[in-house]
């Protein structure tokens, strides 16, 4: 028997890696202390206010007795019915709100809980990489066996599933995705999704979909769910969050939806848990869902002009990157001689900037940083000239 060590963590946070967020968070504080003055473009972190009309039914809300007792597992009733004429406005997909939706604690929640209800120790569970970290360390939570997909700028940030190998693919159960992606920027398409689909019908995966950035897309660009492909319900639950289309991140509300007895599994993970969604949180996104979006469309243009002005600077600074059709992050290559951790402390020693390395997101994301405009225009019109007179210091 191993002897006893008082305070001695659980062998499984011994296997986690290190959390950037949290790193990056703690250097930020500790330079700031220090007063030196720091452009943080490294959180995905939604800066602008929530819809007035949000905060007003929140308000309403919380003079109704009844939700001071506990929520309902699964969501309210007025919440789910809302998610499912939302999902039907938007995607054209029906969803049956008594079966097929759940609310969530975030769509983090969501993901970090599923591989629980639908792995088993041992069993293999694919992943992105790069990717944000909860789609690894849930794995890991599960003791499942992750197996990591590259995502290449040459594959437009997309799995290959056809270099997975057979014997891989035939002990999976999980195959998890994240389109448009974090921090890649990538976006999947129609004929994507119905390659996932197949593969995962071919080889009995459940299929996890995070969604959360569907409605931060530019220049007319189309993001599409998943369920929106033939037999997708069949093998899929989707992941959606009220953090970034309606600046909630803070409220800690989304939901899951697809298919009804994989819901049933995760709904039975987190009876034993959470309690729920707080009610008037819920009743606030009703009204986000179903009331005036003209504040979307709004947050759009602004995170377009953000995108704008950053992408002059990291040109002008002759970075290599794609210009982000979605999300509000622009993924770049890191120039040669540097690595991620390198790269990211030299932005920070010259200008100020402050960025995520790409090896925090996974083996595959070294030789990148990604750069959030969740910041005011006249921060990033700073970060531009800064990078713009790197390059002239060069």
């Amino acid at each position: 028997m191993k002897k006893k060590t008082q305070f001695e963590p659980a062998q499984r946070l011994k296997e986690l890696p290190p959390y950037v967020f949290a790193e990056i968070e703690a250097k930020k504080q500790e330079l700031e202390a220090k007063g030196v003055a720091i452009i943080d473009l490294g959180r995905g972190d939604p800066d602008l206010p929530t819809p007035p009309h949000i905060v007003q039914r929140l308000k309403e809300a919380l003079k109704a007795p009844d939700f001071n007792r506990y929520p309902s597992y699964v969501g309210i009733t007025e919440f789910r019915r809302a998610a499912a004429r939302w999902y039907h406005r938007r995607f054209g997909v029906s969803l049956d709100p008594e079966t097929e939706i759940i609310s969530l604690i975030g769509s983090k929640e969501g993901v970090s809980h599923a591989p629980m209800a639908y792995v088993d120790q041992g069993d293999i569970a694919l992943f992105p990489d790069p990717c944000f970290p909860i789609f690894y360390t849930s794995i890991l939570f599960a003791k499942a066996r992750p197996y990591p997909m590259p995502l290449l700028e040459e594959n437009a940030y997309l799995p290959d599933l056809g270099k997975i190998p057979k014997e891989v693919a035939e002990g999976a159960k999980l195959i998890s995705l994240n389109y448009p992606h974090n921090p890649t920027t990538g976006v999947a398409t129609h004929d994507f999704f119905r390659e996932v689909v197949r593969f995962a019908k071919q080889y009995h995966l459940v299929v996890l979909h995070d969604l959360a950035y569907s409605e931060i897309y530019f220049d007319g660009h189309y993001c599409p769910s998943i369920l929106e492909v033939d037999g997708a319900k069949d093998v899929a639950v989707e992941f959606h969050s009220l953090s970034k289309t309606y600046n909630m991140a803070g409220w800690r509300i989304g939901f899951a939806v697809g298919n009804a007895e994989l819901v049933g599994y995760l709904t039975l993970v987190k009876t034993n848990i959470d309690v729920g969604v707080f009610g008037p949180i819920q009743m606030a996104g009703v009204e986000a869902l179903e009331g005036d979006q003209s504040g979307v469309d709004e947050l759009r243009r602004i995170y377009q002009r953000r995108r704008d002005i950053l992408v002059g600077g990291l040109r002008e600074a002759g970075l290599e990157f794609k210009v982000p059709q979605a999300t509000f992050y622009i993924w770049v290559r890191v120039p040669p001689g540097h690595t991620s951790a390198s790269y990211t402390d030299y932005l920070l020693d010259k200008t100020g900037i402050m960025v995520t390395p790409g090896h925090g997101f996974g083996k595959t994301g070294e030789g990148y940083v990604r750069f959030a405009f969740t910041s005011p225009e006249e921060q990033l019109q700073e970060a531009a000239r800064s990078l713009a007179a790197l390059k002239k210091e060069g």
